[in-house]
């Protein structure tokens, strides 16, 4: 790996590796409620295609308790904070001392955009080129629903936010959103409600070429970082905004902690294989700070479909019922390929009658340190709830983004998922939901499950996933032979 600056990976044998970061850090989350599950991960030696396990066993061993779960997501969280560490001046030191340590020596002001369109007033979610509201909205819920793209809770949740439009600016809070120019972030959305968004992103130009545009034309206001003294006028904003998270920690926190307003941080960051660690990490400790120096900071994430859960009995139910019941041309088909492949093609998506089901949609060409970041937010969602922090996390829909398209096999995968019953959004149409979610969370003064897995589960809009006859990965190479025409079109 190339030398690095910043929030960076712990040296091991002079070599700062992704593998042993990932395979410590799982094996100390375990530790605590599963001896052999924890030794396991540490005698694994090849990471990158044998993780698949580890992960599984994480969710499967916080299903014995709630205590349990929490001890895993908190022994995870300490673990990585002790480990990852963060380059200053006078070396390298634990990513959480990063604060301490390091100084602000350019310090952030804001710059405050004022959009001049008309606010949304009503609930609309754009739809294969329609804009789908009122009756139109609540028809295609249900459809949603008995598809089993989404659970119940979740329509029932965007319903409760059709009804009340008056949420939809998010009146008092202040959105800060990480990863301002992320395909499945808010912005837009809350924007087009009139809603108060603290954007941050790397300093990029047209990342916030775009990002201006939207918030010109929005009814929204738009707050976001420039260094302190730069003087730039209108015109030259996008070539001055922006801040780089794996580096700038320590002015991000000292910027965002002078911001007025209840803070809802919300966690939106992506980037290409071990960088999303990184980046993730950082948002990580930032949270940790944010919610260490402010008393009025909530949390905000959107969980990824291809992971693994613990999914209710109903969910169960309707994957049985659709494996019992197959399509004319899969009754043929699937025993021959069930011999064929040793059984490893179209395997039942849970045993019959499980309550939780585990529903595993790990995606192995996504890679351990996609999986690592991800499972990093649900860690810090479940520890935030158990001390009382107000959290919206949501599984959103599998969807066509640039990551996605961009890799041949998923982008193939996708294509050929309907065939299945997993429905790909596409992403104007999911982070319109998800910030419905999000909204919902926030307003609808609902308590949160005591139980992680059951909360992680409510108002999921997993695509299908979920409720599919069968285990995923089992169906995934499928997938990508059906879909491999329409992917090249």
């Amino acid at each position: 790996m190339a030398p690095s600056t910043g929030v960076v990976f712990p040296e091991v044998d002079g070599k700062r590796s992704t593998s042993a970061l990932g395979r410590a850090v799982v094996a100390d989350a375990l530790r605590g409620t599963d001896q052999v599950g924890a030794q396991a991960a540490e005698r694994e030696t090849n990471w990158r295609q044998g993780y698949l396990t580890h992960f599984r066993r994480l969710v499967e061993a916080g299903l014995l308790s709630d205590d349990a779960a929490a001890t895993i997501a908190r022994s995870g969280l300490d673990s990585l904070h002790r480990r990852m560490r963060a380059t200053t001046a006078t070396g390298d030191v634990p990513v959480g001392e990063v604060f301490a340590r390091a100084t602000v020596d350019r310090p952030l002001e804001t710059v405050t955009v004022r959009g001049t369109g008309a606010r949304a007033r009503e609930l609309s979610v754009p739809f294969h080129g329609d804009r789908l509201r009122g009756d139109a909205l609540q028809r295609q819920l249900d459809r949603w629903t008995a598809a089993g793209s989404m659970e119940p809770s979740a329509a029932e949740a965007v319903r409760e936010v059709a009804a009340n439009p008056d949420w939809l600016g998010l009146e008092g809070e202040s959105l800060v959103v990480l990863g301002a120019g992320a395909e499945m972030g808010p912005l837009r959305a809350v924007l087009s409600w009139g809603g108060d968004v603290v954007a941050v992103d790397l300093p990029r130009p047209e990342v916030w070429r775009r990002v201006l545009e939207t918030a010109r034309g929005s009814a929204g206001t738009l707050r976001i970082p420039v260094p302190v003294g730069s003087g730039v006028d209108d015109e030259r904003l996008a070539d001055h905004a922006g801040a780089d998270l794996v580096h700038d920690l320590p002015t991000i926190a000292d910027w965002l902690g002078g911001t007025e307003g209840r803070l809802v941080l919300g966690n939106y960051v992506y980037a290409d294989g071990a960088t999303n660690v990184r980046v993730s990490t950082a948002v990580d400790v930032l949270s940790r700070e944010l919610l260490r120096t402010r008393h009025d900071v909530a949390l905000a994430f959107l969980a990824t479909p291809t992971d693994v859960f613990a999914v209710p009995a109903e969910a169960v139910e309707s994957s049985t019922r659709a494996y019992r019941g197959p399509s004319a041309a899969m009754r043929l088909a699937r025993p021959a390929l069930r011999t064929v492949s040793g059984g490893r093609l179209l395997r039942r998506n849970y045993a019959p009658g499980s309550d939780p089901g585990l529903n595993d949609s790990l995606v192995p060409q996504q890679g351990p340190n996609y999986a690592l970041a991800k499972r990093l937010q649900r860690w810090r969602a479940t520890a935030a709830r158990q001390d009382g922090v107000t959290v919206s996390l949501n599984v959103a829909p599998p969807t066509r983004t640039r990551s996605v398209v961009k890799n041949r096999a998923l982008a193939s995968a996708y294509a050929g998922a309907h065939r299945f019953g997993i429905e790909v959004f596409e992403p104007a149409t999911s982070n319109t939901l998800m910030a419905a979610l999000l909204v919902h969370d926030l307003c609808s003064g609902r308590k949160p499950d005591p139980s992680p897995w059951r909360e992680e589960a409510h108002g999921a809009v997993h695509g299908g996933l979920w409720r599919t006859a069968y285990s995923p990965r089992s169906a995934l190479g499928l997938a990508v032979v059906l879909g491999l025409g329409s992917a090249r079109a």
